[in-house]
């Protein structure tokens, strides 16, 4: 039987900021968008809890879709006791207007797993 994981109450995943570039040499031609995200993970919950990876599905305007999953969130696998927090960046480069809704997952100091939904959130091009 596989294991199930659970949210746990005072664990949060949140979109602090999100910041829009426009092209340049670094980004493709077919995707000239740039969305920069920087999130906070909170851990206000009664155990510490150490992140293992994450999932996101980004849904583009014109119906594809990104499916991201790995191990580890930028390189790391945060351990948060209770009261700390893990804040990082990173950026989706698109063609279109999307949609992004993650989760992240990992083990609470009893071994249990857990996830962390972060709430979905628009990358919308900004129209001149």
């Amino acid at each position: 039987m596989a294991a199930t994981s659970s949210e746990v109450p005072g664990l949060t995943a949140q979109l602090d900021k999100l910041a829009y570039h426009h092209g340049g040499p670094s980004l493709p031609a077919d995707k000239p968008h740039a969305f920069v995200y920087f999130i906070t993970i909170r851990n206000e919950s009664d155990r510490t809890v150490t992140l293992l990876g994450r999932k996101w599905v980004v849904t583009h305007a014109d119906g594809s879709q990104l499916v991201i999953e790995g191990d580890k969130i930028v390189g790391e696998t945060p351990r948060l006791a209770p009261g700390e927090s893990f804040s990082y960046n990173s950026y989706h480069v698109t063609g279109c207007d999307a949609v992004a809704q993650g989760c992240f997952h990992g083990v609470d100091e009893h071994g249990a797993r857990i996830h962390v939904p972060l709430p979905s959130f628009e990358m919308v091009i900004p129209h001149e």
